[in-house]
């Protein structure tokens, strides 16, 4: 059996279970261990599955599934308002912000609109239709210029292509908040979205500082299409569920790394 057919049938066991060992694919293909272990360093280095001690264990996103923004609306939403109001302190008033897609950001956002919580002159600018949405509700009880960039529409709400790039290319912002799909210690920041990793490139050219949030299930994550390198990252904000293991490498990586713990309860603000 040649090494493609071996890894794909390592692939299709990944399928069906998260982690395989490499004693029993060795045994079930009947060829040996280290055999076996080289085809799993190849998976890894392809960004196909993910080598662990003693086996491979699959990654944990599909790489070109883009979920939409309802679907993920709900999903770690106690980290992802926790990320956000830790992110909310980094923001002052006059600046010129930007909000890429993504659920993670609109918690930011709909904290900067909530009541009472307003900085004065703020100016947002972003891809976002759910951001700008509420942004646009806010009028009247909110001091924020808001700047959509246009372009094509994706699953998750958020605009891209080449209208949206060069209207940011055109712009310039002190803060960019970004969510993503996947962060990895060596391939960096990634989507599912070819049209969507090009226009988050923009948005990272534009910026004085790029601020990544991500809740813990991000990491070691590795999507279709790269966005940028971690040396593009000035500080990552994730929830206290992350590993230690993460901790450690990212905090080596970027200047600052911060997890927040996402325990105490708050009002939820929803979107629709």
């Amino acid at each position: 059996m040649l090494a493609p057919e071996r890894q794909a049938r390592i692939l299709k066991e990944l399928q069906l279970r998260e982690a395989v060992r490499v004693a029993d694919v060795a045994a079930a293909l009947q060829v040996s261990e280290m055999t076996i272990r080289r085809d799993i360093e190849a998976l890894d280095h392809n960004g196909l599955a993910r080598k662990i001690h003693g086996g491979a264990t699959r990654l944990a996103r599909l790489s070109a599934v883009e979920p939409g923004f309802r679907r993920n609306a709900d999903k770690q939403l106690a980290a992802k308002l926790a990320i956000a109001r830790a992110a909310r302190l980094l923001i002052e008033p006059g600046m010129t912000l930007a909000l890429t897609g993504g659920t993670t950001t609109y918690q930011l956002a709909a904290n900067l609109a909530a009541p009472g919580e307003q900085l004065r002159n703020l100016t947002v600018v972003t891809n976002s239709l759910k951001v700008a949405e509420l942004f646009y509700r806010a009028q009247g009880g909110t001091d924020v210029k808001v700047i959509v960039t246009g372009g094509e529409r994706t699953p998750s709400e958020a605009l891209v292509g080449p209208i949206a790039r060069t209207a940011l290319g055109n712009l310039n912002t002190d803060l960019c908040f970004m969510g993503v799909h996947g962060l990895d210690a060596d391939r960096g920041l990634s989507s599912p979205n070819l049209l969507e990793a090009e226009t988050n490139a923009a948005f990272i050219d534009s910026t004085g500082r790029l601020i990544v949030l991500a809740d813990s299930t991000k990491f070691q994550v590795r999507s279709l299409a790269a966005i940028a390198p971690l040396s593009a990252v000035d500080t990552i904000i994730t929830d206290d569920a992350v590993s230690r293991a993460v901790r450690e490498l990212f905090a080596a990586r970027v200047p600052t790394f911060t997890a927040v713990p996402a325990t105490v309860p708050v009002p939820v603000r929803k979107s629709s």
